[in-house]
């Protein structure tokens, strides 16, 4: 997560979103004033790209995932309302296929099947729609969807007035092999399964299988 002074904006930052790269991209634009919370392992790869590491979260309890409500609580109703805030949401049966490989590094792996009888869904929800949404409604100026990174940071580099484009570096990328796309993965029943638990972000973004 980053609030940064220095441009007026809130990075809420959801999993499986390509957020820790989003993350380390925005802090090069940091100023020494601003909030960023620690990523770990990754905070290496930030020190070594020469931009701002974590700084001023600990006073006041900011922590990577932390939720729009809390965030808006420590910084007070003055600053939420008048930074521009944003996230990003992915395609829940992506995420969540992705979410699976990242979690079960090494064969053999647990079934699909198996790994859904967990609370899995669960966490991916809250650390999603529960971030960025107060009272189930959506409290940040832009969901900006994953499928359309690229375009999505133009638009934000623009909006808050970044001096270049953002790049992101390779962050967590490289611990999936299998590259088949979700739609080959999960069954019948797992796809309704994962369009219960998230249908609200299915409806408010037009998220087909």
């Amino acid at each position: 997560m980053i609030i940064s002074h220095e441009y007026k904006f809130i990075f809420v930052k959801t999993t499986k979103t390509a957020g820790t790269s989003i993350e380390i991209a925005l802090s090069k634009f940091c100023g020494s004033e601003d909030i960023i919370t620690p990523i770990y392992p990754e905070e290496e790869m930030r020190n070594q790209l020469g931009y701002r590491g974590a700084q001023n979260y600990l006073p006041d309890g900011f922590y990577n995932h932390i939720s729009g409500t809390k965030i808006r609580k420590l910084i007070g109703e003055q600053v939420w309302n008048s930074y521009y805030k944003f996230c990003f949401e992915r395609n829940p049966w992506d995420r969540f296929i992705y979410f699976f490989y990242w979690c079960i590094l090494s064969e053999p792996r647990p079934s699909i099947a198996d790994f859904m009888k967990s609370n899995r869904l669960s966490f991916l929800k809250k650390t999603g729609f529960f971030l960025y949404t107060i009272d189930s409604k959506i409290a940040v100026n832009r969901v900006c969807l994953y499928e359309k990174l690229n375009e999505e940071l133009e638009q934000l580099q623009i909006k808050i007035g970044l001096p270049e484009k953002l790049k992101l570096p390779r962050a967590k990328s490289s611990f999936r092999k299998d590259k088949r796309s979700y739609s080959q993965i999960l069954d019948e029943a797992q796809k309704k399964q994962i369009a219960e638990v998230f249908s609200e972000e299915i409806s408010l973004f037009g998220y087909k299988f």
